[in-house]
């Protein structure tokens, strides 16, 4: 953590600079950190009011008869550097800058932000925002925003956000409806000097944190939040983003609003894998999933029960689960003759997991759920109410589902569907009672979200524990030549450095060398242009695959260059490539380059001529180990292609070995700014860089 967060968090004493009745948001501000149960100091700061909330109001901070932890800065954005610099004088630890106008408004809102960083820097204060709508720690009881209309209770979900509307109005209003509470909400603002990662690192340490949860626009120091983030799942707790950015609509309005860059989306989806962020789609989705988190330890494995009081429910929740992965072992035979046998159960003949209770089962779903938690087939489940949520009927079902909860330490997620709103409102609805207890949700695909979060959250800890730091080695030394296409000689150099296996090859002057390279080599060969002009050579004619002969070498040496000439008559030839022709195999492609964001990015998928076609391609972020190559294998089609020429039992080892090499490759030469070998022939004894193209910065 750079810099201690409790003085922002959990300040025992804080001034609201430029608190006013008279100002909107300063205002409410106030009113809220008074009603909502701060019990710390609070001094406000107006040289133009002599009191307001029945306070005296001091001139300055200077002013002030104590140094407090916190400063919460409300005034016009001329006047926040010097703000914070008096604060930084008298020894404040702690700045909230909610102003806006900043670098996220024009250029001299930029200057003013980056007198703001080099504030914060000198004085060593720790400051959020600008341009935030603040924050809440329900733990702590302080609530330091104007759009809260109500007091936060206590939770166990953290949440930072790059959104500030979105923080309060949306995730937590929508949230605290369902009975669903945070422990901590941060608007992140600007990120002039407290970032992202620095709020997910400090409430990751947080013992009453069991999930955090951001919305992102553009991180202002990726590689850093990609590790922490990291490091927070290893040592488990579970960190779920909404990623904003993925469209060129959604990239010009994220620059806009917040001045931050979103970068590939490609290469975020990698970066989220390997550190084991969840990404999903939409805030609902970040609550919901959030919800289960925070009720339940992961499951001991994936095989799931599912039982509904409507068979088609239960049909559709066991093709959702098995969509995401989730597996449904059969009923133990004991299991389902106790189905049978109970009287109150409308069942004819035999169950399956799904377990298809018809609406009489809600009259006995506790008696259900006892056989069910008996059967160890299973470490989780799902309990489908297809029955509507109000009268007593449904105060019933709720009382049952109460009960149900605490029969069992493993997930139980609880999907209730039908009407919510009965003619006559009474408070609670039934619905109501079981979602302040447990999670509840509405919709078939959220609940099955949920528990599928829960097990994938498991499997990425115990994948991550022990792995070495996502950290880069930022020396960039190099001999190699700068901003040009690296001829064949020069990239060999540095893929043999690197212990890429690389195919015999001579490079011939003349159409007499092409002959005699050809005989020494081994005919059948290849031969190629090797030219800095020349990005792809199957496009000008310049390769040949398959020369039979010297005297084939020869002709083919000629018409290589006359069809290189003909293309860019000032094309450099360094010389025609005479080289081994590698057995057959299934043809990958590996490539690299250098996102401005997040660093080195290698791509993996099928190669050859049809790579733009194929469109099978994944992505890691750079460094990483072979185990992340492995996993990043299994996500295109290779390893069937693979199987299919060599059988079940043929090694992809060696290829997973190449794929990170290339990784340490980029990660230690960042003037490697574009990779690319297309073809690599792999085979299960080696995997061969047929072609290599490498561009330097």
């Amino acid at each position: 953590m750079s810099r201690q967060l409790d003085s922002l968090f959990d300040p025992s004493s804080l001034a609201i600079v430029g608190a006013s009745p008279d100002s909107w948001y300063s205002s409410r501000i106030t009113d809220n950190l008074l009603s909502y149960g701060y019990n710390g100091d609070v001094y406000l700061v107006n040289p133009n009011r002599e009191e307001a909330w029945e306070r005296p109001c001091y001139d300055s901070v200077s002013d002030l008869p104590e140094v407090v932890d916190l400063v919460v800065v409300v005034v016009p954005r001329e006047h926040v550097v010097d703000v914070v610099r008096e604060s930084g004088e008298v020894g404040v630890p702690a700045a909230l800058v909610i102003t806006t106008g900043f670098s996220e408004a024009d250029e001299h809102g930029a200057e003013l932000e980056a007198d703001l960083e080099a504030t914060a820097a000198e004085y060593d204060i720790s400051v959020a925002g600008p341009n935030c709508i603040g924050l809440a720690n329900a733990q702590a009881g302080t609530v330091l925003t104007g759009l809260c209309s109500r007091e936060p209770e206590p939770g166990n979900i953290g949440l930072a956000s790059q959104s500030g509307a979105l923080s309060f109005a949306t995730f937590y209003e929508n949230a605290a409806d369902e009975d669903t509470h945070f422990s901590h909400v941060i608007s992140t603002g600007n990120e002039v000097d407290q970032s992202l990662a620095d709020y997910v690192e400090y409430m990751a340490a947080d013992p009453d944190v069991d999930v955090i949860c951001t919305y992102i626009e553009g991180v202002t120091e990726p590689r850093r939040f990609i590790e922490v983030a990291r490091e927070t799942v290893a040592t488990g707790t579970p960190v779920l983003a909404v990623k904003v950015g993925s469209s060129d609509v959604a990239q010009a309005a994220a620059e806009s609003h917040t001045g931050s860059l979103t970068g590939n989306d490609a290469a975020w989806d990698a970066a989220f894998g390997q550190a084991g962020i969840e990404r999903v789609p939409d805030i609902p989705d970040l609550t919901t999933r959030a919800q289960a988190h925070a009720a339940f330890d992961p499951p001991d494995s994936r095989r799931v029960c599912v039982a509904s009081t409507s068979g088609g429910l239960a049909t559709l929740l066991a093709d959702l689960a098995e969509e995401r992965g989730l597996e449904l072992p059969s009923l133990d035979d004991s299991t389902e003759t106790a189905l049978l046998e109970m009287d109150d159960l409308l069942t004819f003949g035999e169950l399956h997991n799904p377990v298809d209770i018809r609406a009489a089962g809600a009259e006995v779903l506790t008696e259900v759920a006892d056989v069910l938690f008996a059967d160890d087939n299973f470490d989780a489940y799902v309990f489908g109410i297809g029955l509507s949520m109000v009268d007593e009927d449904a105060d019933a079902i709720a009382d049952r589902l109460l009960e149900l909860g605490e029969m069992t330490d493993d997930p139980v997620i609880f999907l209730w569907t039908g009407r919510k709103e009965p003619d006559e409102l009474d408070d609670p609805q039934p619905y109501e009672r079981v979602r302040a207890e447990y999670p509840l949700y509405y919709e078939p695909t959220k609940s099955i979200d949920a528990l599928a979060s829960l097990v994938n959250f498991d499997e990425a800890r115990d994948r991550l524990v022990g792995r070495p730091p996502f950290e880069l080695d930022e020396a960039n030394g190099s001999d190699l030549p700068s901003d040009t296409t690296l001829t064949w000689s020069q990239a060999t150099t540095l893929l043999d450095d690197y212990g890429l296996d690389l195919p015999a090859t001579r490079s011939a002057s003349s159409s007499e060398e092409a002959a005699r390279y050809a005989s020494q080599i081994g005919t059948p060969v290849v031969m190629k242009v090797d030219s800095p002009d020349i990005a792809h050579r199957n496009q000008v004619g310049a390769v040949r695959v398959g020369v039979e002969s010297p005297s084939a070498a020869q002709r083919a040496y000629e018409e290589i260059v006359a069809n290189v000439f003909e293309h860019d008559p000032e094309a450099t030839i360094e010389g025609v490539l005479v080289q081994e022709m590698v057995e057959s195999g299934v043809e990958a492609l590996v490539g690299a380059s250098q996102d401005p964001n997040l660093g080195p990015v290698v791509t993996l998928g099928s190669g050859g001529t049809q790579v733009e076609a194929l469109q099978d391609t994944t992505h890691l972020i750079a460094p990483f180990g072979k185990g992340d190559a492995y996993g990043a294998l299994k996500r295109t089609d290779i390893p069937a292609r693979f199987e299919h020429e060599f059988g079940p039992d043929a090694s992809l080892d060696s290829l997973a070995n190449l794929v990170t090499k290339v990784g340490s490759l980029v990660a230690s030469r960042r003037d490697v700014a574009e990779l690319d070998l297309n073809p690599v022939m792999v085979r299960p004894e080696r995997s061969v860089c047929v072609d290599a193209f490498v561009r330097t910065d």
